[in-house]
């Protein structure tokens, strides 16, 4: 039994993102987790990339002492207290002294699907102005894709959302993408992932 609040959507996802982040990455940098949720994803990414710096952030701070206590139980003293930040801000964080660094990776889990569209919008333009000229914004999720055939568990899934609440549900990619070329960034990457989720890779460029 887990004694912190624990996402088994995010244990059982965490080996095939980390698998591809090893691609992507090199051996050090700065990372900003946006939405870090119970912490699981920040424990597990830190504690395997050692020479990586951690920031984790989230909407709500009453899940703070679950992502420091991830953090702990793997090791992992490369994670950073985590700070207050709702990605539709025009200032990252959203407390306190804003960030002044860039990051080398900014990462989004399982977000856009439960947040208003503005939440996408805001996701691409802050990276645009927190990522280091060759920085990447790696977004992980289930995406609606033109000439692909959306899963069915997906299109229930999808519909389950909307059911809660109205201004959820899964993006079309084509829709997110705009939105990165709005912002100066484009979709370098492109990887299916398992149970029918992707994840994408965004640079700056158009």
């Amino acid at each position: 039994m887990h004694d912190l609040p624990h996402s088994p959507a995010a244990e059982r996802n965490q080996a095939p993102i980390l698998a591809v982040l090893r691609t992507l990455l090199p051996a050090s940098g700065r990372a900003l987790e946006v939405a870090s949720g119970t912490g699981q994803h920040a424990a597990h990414f830190a504690a395997a990339l050692p020479g990586w710096q951690w920031q984790p952030t989230d909407l709500d701070d009453a899940g703070f002492d679950a992502i420091s206590g991830w953090a702990q139980r793997a090791g992992a003293r490369n994670v950073e207290a985590a700070r207050r930040l709702n990605a539709q801000d025009a200032v990252w964080p959203s407390d306190g002294t804003p960030f002044s660094k860039p990051f080398d990776l900014i990462y989004a889990a399982n977000l856009l699907h439960i947040s208003p569209w503005a939440t996408s919008r805001g996701l691409m333009q802050g990276a645009a102005r927190h990522l280091a000229p060759t920085g990447q914004l790696v977004v992980y999720g289930p995406f609606i894709e033109t000439d692909v055939t959306t899963a069915a568990s997906n299109l229930a899934f999808d519909a389950d959302l909307r059911r809660r609440d109205a201004a959820w549900g899964l993006r079309r990619l084509d829709d997110v993408v705009a939105e990165a070329h709005a912002a100066g960034l484009r979709l370098a990457e492109r990887h299916a992932l398992p149970a029918n989720n992707l994840l994408l890779v965004f640079a700056h460029g158009s």
